[in-house]
């Protein structure tokens, strides 16, 4: 099965074979070794700044989101949400859940939030924190987050940041932006197993901590396991030593590449979709090179054409929250955004629709490019 779905993605064989190592203790001195490692790698990840926490917790992405509203912020603290897709909305469930004293800015389905309106709403009130998803996987969105970062550095707010789509496939200074809290899940853009979610938490930011009211995803006792090499849980070992491979190979790449990289196969891929009768979801010039969604030409259902696709070995997923039953979305994070994969998706695409030749014109279109 080709895997082009906006995770999980496919995994480097290097990846594969550092989840056959043999089993040891999450506390075992080899373990613990590759954890120093992994903060190693992951401060090139986030360059978040002197004394900052970096670490991965056991579980996916939405532990990560949960765990930096509330060890950012507590009851009653003022909170600006800026929703652009359903992960957003994920934010808006996790505060209303935490009692959160959270306003709301959304933008339209397909576009970017607006800085000038962060800008006015920032106005209205003073707010401890601000979170932003950078990338929206339900709308292929890239939001405009060296705009953002620049009024709420300004504000004085704590700013959170979503980098699930976009951390390990195109460079990302928190120190620079401002950011206090980015986190991703290793089966994205990092192109390693689920279950663990990488994150970095800025020296400022870990002023916050030891007021959280939930206890696994209390950072403070994150902090115990990676930094003091203390007991705080079972830490999923095999899959620490996928994340450490998989954070090499996207090091050893360089973020610059794997970002041009991405942008490229997109580019491509859209231009081919769209004389088929395909059109992009995002609005121009706020598109996520790592996750293209797509409306299906006049007359098709997507649910069918995915139906079709996966008949024949290829794995793309459908739509969720505002672009539910409305699209495809393919992703072009990690591995998934190599040339082979989508010659393999052309062919099958041009098998659903009954059009020949696909595959031989997303070669030549893509030309003799290095991947």
């Amino acid at each position: 099965m080709v895997l082009l779905t906006p995770g999980p993605t496919p995994i480097h064989p290097r990846v594969q074979t550092a989840l056959g190592k043999e089993m040891r203790g999450h506390l075992d001195p080899e373990v613990l070794a590759t954890n120093r490692r992994i903060r190693e790698h992951l401060n090139k990840l986030f360059d978040p700044g002197p004394g900052a926490l970096l670490a991965a917790m056991p579980g996916s992405g939405s532990l990560g989101m949960e765990a930096g509203l509330t060890n950012l912020a507590d009851e009653g603290d003022a909170v600006l949400l800026l929703v652009s897709g359903t992960f957003g909305e994920r934010m808006v469930e996790i505060a209303h859940a935490y009692q959160f004293d959270y306003k709301v800015l959304r933008s339209e389905p397909g576009h970017p939030i607006d800085p000038q309106a962060v800008a006015e709403e920032l106005k209205h009130r003073p707010y401890k924190l601000v979170a932003l998803v950078h990338g929206e996987t339900s709308t292929g969105v890239l939001n405009p987050v060296e705009e953002i970062a620049e009024l709420v550095q300004a504000h004085g707010a704590l700013f959170m940041l979503d980098a699930v789509t976009t951390a390990g496939m195109m460079p990302l200074s928190m120190q620079k932006l401002g950011i206090d809290y980015a986190f991703t899940g290793s089966q994205k853009c990092l192109s390693a197993p689920p279950g663990l979610a990488p994150f970095a938490l800025s020296q400022r930011g870990r002023e916050c901590l030891g007021q959280v009211r939930g206890w696994y995803s209390d950072l403070s006792r994150v902090a115990v396991y990676w930094e003091q090499e203390g007991y705080f849980c079972t830490s999923p070992v095999l899959l620490h030593y996928a994340l450490e491979e998989a954070l090499k190979l996207a090091l050893e790449e360089g973020l610059e590449n794997r970002q041009k990289r991405a942008e490229l196969l997109y580019g491509t891929v859209l231009s081919l979709l769209e004389e088929l009768g395909f059109s992009a979801y995002a609005a121009e010039g706020a598109r996520l090179p790592t996750v293209l969604v797509v409306r299906p030409p006049q007359g098709l259902e997507e649910a069918e054409i995915r139906k079709g696709l996966y008949a024949r070995g290829v794995s793309v997923a459908g739509g969720i929250g505002p672009t539910a039953g409305k699209v495809l979305r393919l992703g072009l994070m990690g591995e998934s955004a190599r040339p082979e994969h989508y010659r393999v998706f052309f062919k099958a695409l041009g098998e659903v629709l009954g059009k020949s030749g696909l595959e031989r014109a997303f070669e030549e279109r893509l030309g003799l490019v290095a991947f």
